[in-house]
């Protein structure tokens, strides 16, 4: 072999393996420098979670919310719903922090589609997705803020606690951890976080009033305000065209103060509520839709 040769080839190999050598010292320097330090009790906090990633808590997934919760002195300990009571004291007592009472909530769906016999202005015809139903003209629903019933939520729903009846969402108590992916996912925004204590509630979100309402349901809220004016806790108010009730308040008043307030509503809307298995309804059957 030609000496020369050999020499090129030699000197090449040592070239690289110079180059090779001064950027892993760089690279080794450089991830020295910007080494990011884990902290123990992030992975001990994330350990304890259910690891749903369902992101009920507010924050990008669990490991989003064990970072906030152990660095942020301002994030409580219980804010993952999938967990409830246990997990919220598993991560008080990691991170030293005050446990607070965790309150037992539900997704509601406030809608009476079915008991107002609420019609169909169209046929659609399209992909089985509430929200791409929506796009044509706001669904098919006579009233444009009902519950268009394609089951979009039910399948969204991470916990498999949405069952679908006659084209309509019932949520399931054992299943629900109010997560809040139901309602994130809802396009006509029907579904509702609520306190399993409450005394009353409005299964009703049209934004419409008196002859519209009445002209497309058999039951839904007109607007008349009568609850707010009557309700002796001010429990009740009407923001954005929607009565929203303050369960707290109204539970801190007493029974009586609900015993008022569905007296009074002049179209039956404004009810007690007796749990997550009732379902606005009078055994109408649901109207069927082509997907």
């Amino acid at each position: 072999m030609d000496p020369e040769l050999v020499k090129l080839a030699i000197g090449g190999l040592v070239l690289l393996g110079c180059i090779g050598l001064f950027f892993g010292i760089g690279l080794a320097i450089a991830a020295q420098k910007f080494a990011v330090e884990t902290n123990p009790l992030i992975e001990e906090v994330l350990e304890s979670l259910p690891l749903a990633n369902c992101g009920g808590c507010g924050y990008p997934g669990c490991e989003g919310y064990a970072i906030e919760v152990v660095t942020d002195p301002n994030v409580p300990p219980n804010l993952c719903f999938p967990g409830k009571e246990a997990v919220a004291e598993r991560v008080a007592l990691l991170t030293g922090k005050k446990m607070t009472a965790v309150e037992d909530t539900i997704a509601v769906v406030r809608c009476s589609r079915i008991e107002g016999r609420v019609s169909h202005k169209h046929r659609y015809i399209g992909f089985s997705s509430c929200t791409a139903a929506n796009l044509g003209y706001g669904g098919p629903s006579s009233c444009q803020y009902a519950c268009i019933g394609l089951g979009e939520c039910a399948e969204a729903c991470p916990f498999d606690a949405i069952r679908m009846e006659e084209n309509f969402p019932v949520v399931n108590a054992d299943k629900c951890v109010s997560c809040g992916v139901c309602v994130k996912t809802c396009p006509k925004q029907v579904m509702e976080i609520q306190t399993m204590k409450a005394r009353v509630w409005v299964p009703c979100s049209t934004r419409d009033l008196g002859k519209t309402v009445t002209g497309v349901c058999t039951v839904g809220c007109i607007g008349c305000k009568m609850c707010v004016k009557v309700c002796p806790a001010d429990a009740v108010t009407y923001e954005k065209d929607l009565v929203k009730v303050d369960h707290k308040a109204c539970l801190a008043y007493g029974s009586s103060c609900e015993e008022i307030c569905v007296s009074k509503c002049p179209r039956d809307i404004f009810r007690h509520y007796q749990g997550p298995e009732i379902v606005a309804r009078d055994g109408v059957s649901g109207l069927k839709m082509a997907g």
